[in-house]
């Protein structure tokens, strides 16, 4: 089993009524643009918390791109990393590596590869009739499914996860993340030249294989996809699944509609997507002089877009603040928008809803141990990124 490592940024319990007041007060906010080891680095920062401004920023990639989100990214995701490219070299990619993505793919990763992973690790504790779910569950499937994806040895899979958080918190722990990226540069460097000999019904080979208008994906660019593929099917898969189960069980009415009827777990997730996404901001660079709400943000600047602020934006959603998977659907910002739209979102959902759906199978009366929660302090904390500290649990 995986060590749980339970890396927060930040421990802060509830910062909706923080972003409630900036909405209100400084919906775009000024700041002077601090380094992690508290240095100030001599220009200002921009901070966005209202919805339409948000997406107004996530939107347009031009006046508003991905570079200060690719000099981060690139110290240990390679050259290449997606989320940090901007036109033409982002679509070109984007193209080449969502041909893995495809509807038909998906259907069969849920039917052959999710399913079983979230039954296989349910299988160590169904026995007990208790549970641990972020230690023992929501924890350790999301990174398994990702090395059943890419067709990696199963002995492997808890090699993955260590690696993969170390390069999510690259900005608070540099050397961690670094030896990170060099090790699993060199463990996939094998793997690819292994899939060009002899393909296989996996995921490297499917990238290996690619090809649009005569282009295809060079190692570099494999290996940096790959590298954010981790973190983000393991880290973010994981938050999102743990704030998801701690939703339903704390709103047990709700709980009890979903597991009555199943077709309300679409709406379920998406809401849960809004109310609680397990990443609460991402960040652009302005390109030129514009302005954002009547403030102007000069070329250069770091626009930091609050999409936890702006998923809980009133003008948007009646009682933002509460869960409540029977309100009118309406689309969250938690995937972003625009060209830089999650490319793994579909995969994270149909992870997010097995995970429940086979937990309500196997598990009957599952519950919250209470007891353990009082003692333990069980909440969903985190500034930047945001899950549950435990999960304690009662079934049977």
């Amino acid at each position: 089993m995986a060590q749980f490592v339970g890396t927060v940024a930040g421990d802060s319990r509830n910062p909706y009524l923080g972003f409630d007041a900036k909405r209100r007060d400084t919906p775009i906010e000024r700041r002077r643009n601090v380094s992690f080891d508290g240095s100030d680095n001599g220009a200002d920062m921009y901070y966005v918390y209202r919805y339409d401004d948000v997406a107004t920023v996530l939107r347009d990639n031009i006046t508003f791109c991905s570079g200060s989100i690719r000099e981060l990214l690139e110290v240990v995701m390679g050259p290449y990393p997606l989320v940090g490219m901007d036109e033409p070299e982002h679509k070109r990619l984007r193209s080449l590596v969502a041909q893995a993505f495809r509807q038909k793919t998906l259907a069969h990763w849920n039917d052959d590869v999710v399913g079983p992973v979230v039954d296989d690790t349910i299988d160590t504790f169904i026995e007990r009739g208790e549970a641990e779910l972020v230690r023992e569950f929501t924890y350790l499937y999301p990174v398994q499914v990702i090395g059943a994806l890419l067709g990696l040895p199963r002995e492997d899979y808890q090699y993955f996860q260590p690696r993969a958080l170390a390069l999510t918190n690259v900005a608070a722990q540099p050397e961690p993340g670094l030896i990170a990226a060099v090790e699993l540069r060199d463990y996939f460097s094998g793997i690819l030249d292994a899939r060009r000999k002899e393909p296989r019904d996996d995921l490297i080979s499917e990238l290996v294989n690619a090809e649009l208008d005569g282009e295809v994906l060079g190692d570099e660019e494999i290996f940096s996809f790959l590298r954010l593929l981790l973190p983000a099917g393991a880290e973010t898969t994981y938050r999102a699944t743990g704030n998801l189960i701690y939703a339903l069980l704390t709103h047990p009415d709700q709980f009890e509609a979903l597991k009555a009827d199943r077709s309300l777990m679409t709406q379920t997730i998406e809401e849960l997507i809004r109310w609680e996404s397990p990443l609460t901001i991402t960040s652009r660079q302005c390109t030129r002089d514009t302005e954002i709400g009547g403030v102007k943000i000069p070329a250069g600047a770091d626009v930091v877009a609050g999409v936890g602020s702006a998923n809980h934006d009133p003008t948007r959603w009646e009682n933002a603040d509460d869960f409540d998977i029977f309100r009118p659907v309406i689309p969250h910002i938690s995937f972003g928008v625009g060209v830089h739209m999650c490319l793994g979102m579909h995969l994270a959902r149909m992870e997010m809803a097995k995970a429940v759906e086979r937990l309500i199978d196997r598990c009957p009366n599952l519950r919250l141990d209470e007891e353990a929660v009082a003692r333990d302090d069980v909440h969903i904390h985190g500034e930047n990124f945001r899950s549950p500290t435990s999960l304690p649990v009662l079934f049977g």
